[in-house]
């Protein structure tokens, strides 16, 4: 049987987990347990000599102890005498490689081709500070999302490649965690609409809201939350249904790839609106060639009906139809909180790809 195989017991809390890393020589090994092979970087496996040359230790007596705190938690000794990393050693390797615990990256402002989805100003722009991107609009002067992104995606893409990644990165997370899963953990996400703006609703606070927006129509807002990590993004009802494939069909078929489109600005043509409370339902539509293209989400975000017909959008309903570039969304608040919930910034004023997550 391997150290650290069947008979290993994990550590009983968080602090023990944590307290092998406290050292030096030790991150040393879980780097070594990486090597680059044709540019990329593979875990590996190493022996007891590769891994005391990657150290500055100065004896072998004295790595042995500190490999050994090593072995269990985040490494394991195979039967041909080399070292492996376990799932454990290979998260904290990587998060070591990444520059997730030590690197805190700033970047110019990079300037982007489409339009402000809030006043079709030309001058939007991501910056970067201390690992948040933001896209910001320098024509009106407001933030449409305020999203982090890992250390390692900033070293790994320049200026022109960034905003597509950066977009690749959220899209996806966004696709993920309305499909239920969590991108941090795994664990169970559960979706559901909030609405915002409603007569007699609550504030950000939690108290009534008496503000000038009491009785204005409500306003949609997705929020999906892990169950297990406390993960949590919220965004526009739209983004979390472009995936689904009447949309993908629907774009297809007029010849748009929603791909090419990124979220902090899927196109003019999308149209939200709180078409019922009671039962909760929210419509999300895209005219395209004089036809439409309508889903309707319930409370949890499934959509739970589809329809596609020509001529305008129907704007008949409880609620009047606008445009995703006049509807209010978002929780104001940072960028992202120590429990790892995302959140926009600004004045939370949304466009179509407006994600508040």
């Amino acid at each position: 049987m391997n150290e650290a195989g069947d008979g290993y017991v994990g550590p009983e809390t968080a602090s023990d987990a944590f307290k092998p890393l406290g050292n030096e020589t030790r991150v040393a090994v879980l780097r070594a347990m990486f090597e680059t092979d044709e540019g990329t970087l593979r875990p590996t496996t190493r022996t007891f000599s590769a891994l005391f040359e990657a150290t500055e230790e100065s004896t072998t007596a004295g790595f042995a102890y500190h490999l050994r705190q090593l072995v269990g938690p985040y490494l394991r000794k195979r039967d041909d005498e080399t070292y492996e990393l376990t799932y454990a050693g290979l998260q904290v390797g990587r998060g070591l490689a990444a520059g997730t615990y030590t690197d805190s990256v700033d970047r110019e402002p990079v300037e982007l081709d489409e339009p402000c989805p809030l006043c079709e100003g030309t001058d939007l722009s991501l910056r970067v500070t201390d690992n948040v991107a933001t896209v910001g609009c320098g024509a009106c002067d407001r933030e449409l999302l305020a999203l982090p992104f890992p250390p390692g995606g900033f070293r790994s893409h320049d200026a022109d490649a960034l905003p597509e990644a950066f977009d690749r990165h959220h899209r996806h997370r966004i696709g993920l965690m309305a499909d239920g899963n969590c991108p941090e953990c795994g664990g169970r996400v559960e979706g559901r609409v909030d609405l915002t703006g409603e007569e007699g609703g609550a504030d950000d606070e939690g108290g009534t809201d008496d503000s000038d927006t009491q009785g204005a129509p409500p306003r949609a807002l997705a929020s999906l939350d892990c169950s297990s990590c406390g993960y949590a993004l919220g965004c526009p009802v739209t983004l979390t249904a472009l995936s689904h494939p009447a949309v993908v069909s629907f774009f297809h078929d007029h010849g748009v790839d929603l791909r090419e489109r990124p979220i902090w600005n899927v196109g003019p043509e999308w149209r939200e609106r709180v078409v019922s409370t009671d039962p909760l339902a929210v419509r999300v539509s895209a005219t395209l060639d004089d036809e439409t293209l309508a889903l309707y989400l319930g409370r949890d975000l499934s959509v739970v009906h589809t329809d596609r017909a020509g001529g305008d959008d129907d704007a008949s309903g409880t609620v009047e139809t606008v445009p995703m570039a006049d509807a209010e969304a978002g929780r104001d608040a940072e960028p992202e909180t120590a429990t790892g919930e995302e959140t926009a910034t600004g004045d939370a004023e949304t466009g179509p790809g407006s994600a508040t997550a």
